[in-house]
Formats: C-alpha cells, structure tokens, sequence
C-alpha cells in the first residue's frame, strides 16, 4: 500500500482562484445534508432527556450501525477536547453502555476512570507523533496521532469520533484520510473553526478554502455522508478574518460512513 503524503486537491472552484467563489462553495457543501437522517440525537433512545449544551449530533437510525451497538453495549467513543468542561455528551453515552475515551491534555492525571465506561486520558491526539531526537517533541510526549492511539489500546474501530479541537481539525483531519484510519471510524462529529486557516495550514485565502473543501470531498470519496450542521451563531460571524459571507466562524458538521451498515 503507498503512502499518501498529500490529499488530492479539487479543481478551483472558477477558472481563476477567487475568494469568493472558494467560499460560497465550500459554505453550500458544509451546509446541503447528503444523506437523511430521522433520529439526531439520544433523546430518540427512550432512556434519554437531557439535551447537550451542543447540538453533538450522532445517527441513530436502523440502517446504520451505531444504534445496534449501542443496544448491545458494544459501541466506542472517542472525544478529543482541549480543557473544554462540557461533557454532557460524553456522560450521556457512557450512560448508555458505551466504552468512552476522551482525549484532554489538560486533566491532571494519566489515566482516570470514572464510572463503569468512562476513561480521561491525559493525550492530546495530533496529526503527527513526537519526534524523540527534536528536544522540542520531548515536551509533548503526551502528544499522538490516532492511528497511534488505536494501536496503543489494541482498538481497531471507533463508533463515534467527536473532535473539538480549537483549529487542530483541519490537520487532524487530514491525517486520518492520508493514513487510512478513518475507515476505522462509523461516525464523525467535528467542530470546525473557519475564522482563521487553523494550525500548520498555510496559503492566501482562497487556497486554504480549497484545501479544506477538498479535505470533505476526500470524506465523500470514502463513503462518509454528511447529515448535520449546525451553525453556531453565538460565535462572531467571521470567515478567514473578515465579516462576509453570512458565515460563523463555527460549525459542527455530523458524518455517518455508508460502509457501516
């Protein structure tokens, strides 16, 4: 199998690379569903009530797998956070028999186990594992990719892969494709944050635009459907730096890979 070093790049959005027509692209795909989905959230479980501050949409519907391993009690999730206390969600599928990992380099200890599902890992996951001869990369031991992660725990698939990673999701995602781990994963909730590049991601604007829509036509390209967004408006109403485009500066976008069936 060969190695993928860069993601394929779609064709500019017009004969002439232009910010506006890379934006209103890219604001059409994050915001038409490709795929319907009737049941959203937990409440549609009949056990569950309380609604996360976020709307952390999953889906439940029978055609797809999670529903069924969540009955069964043998669904995975893993949630990459950066200090962020609300883990209503995270609590709410723990409650519901899932095997949960949230990754947060800010807790206090290695490893914490909290209740019967639930597991805080001092690691922040990244699209790169630390290099031992950089002296730099010592200070980040506690930093790796997700591939590493999985092979570290000895888990070959995750249901749900919730991310809200302040910037990091473009890299991150980026690595998951190029390495192939995310066909290891059944479902995708990420935070995306459009109001700066985001972290290691270089280019004037209307190429940093192209990149990130052609990092979501790879995720089409590997079966996975988009089904929810959700515009954050209490966030500044910003796009790359600049008040257009009617965009916030933050979405969650819900992903469900067709292949799980």
């Amino acid at each position: 199998q060969t190695v993928r070093w860069h993601i394929e790049l779609q064709p500019w959005a017009s004969s002439t690379p232009s910010l506006n027509y890379e934006a209103s692209r890219f604001l059409k795909y994050i915001s038409t569903s490709q795929i319907s989905c009737e049941h959203t959230n937990l409440n549609s479980l009949k056990a569950y009530s309380e609604t996360a501050k976020k709307p952390w949409s999953i889906c439940l519907d029978e055609r797809f797998s999670l529903v069924h391993r969540m009955r069964s009690k043998q669904c995975r999730l893993y949630s990459l956070g950066l200090g962020n206390d609300d883990n209503q969600f995270e609590l709410s599928m723990a409650n519901s028999g899932c095997e949960v990992h949230r990754f947060d380099p800010s807790i206090k200890s290695a490893h914490i186990q909290e209740g019967r599902h639930l597991w805080y890992h001092r690691l922040s996951i990244d699209w790169r594992d630390p290099n031992p001869a950089i002296a730099a990369h010592k200070l980040h031991s506690n930093t790796k990719k997700l591939g590493t992660v999985l092979n570290e725990f000895g888990h070959q698939k995750i249901d749900v892969l919730k991310a809200d990673v302040e910037s990091a999701e473009w890299k991150i995602l980026e690595n998951l494709i190029l390495e192939d781990v995310v066909e290891q994963i059944g479902q995708l909730v990420f935070e995306v944050h459009i109001h700066w590049p985001g972290f290691e991601v270089s280019g004037n604007d209307s190429t940093v635009v192209r990149y990130w829509y052609s990092l979501l036509r790879e995720l089409e390209l590997k079966d996975f459907r988009l089904f929810h967004t959700y515009k954050d408006l209490s966030k500044p109403q910003m796009f790359l730096k600049k008040e257009a485009f009617n965009a916030s500066s933050c979405y969650t976008l819900s992903w469900v890979n067709t292949r799980w069936k």
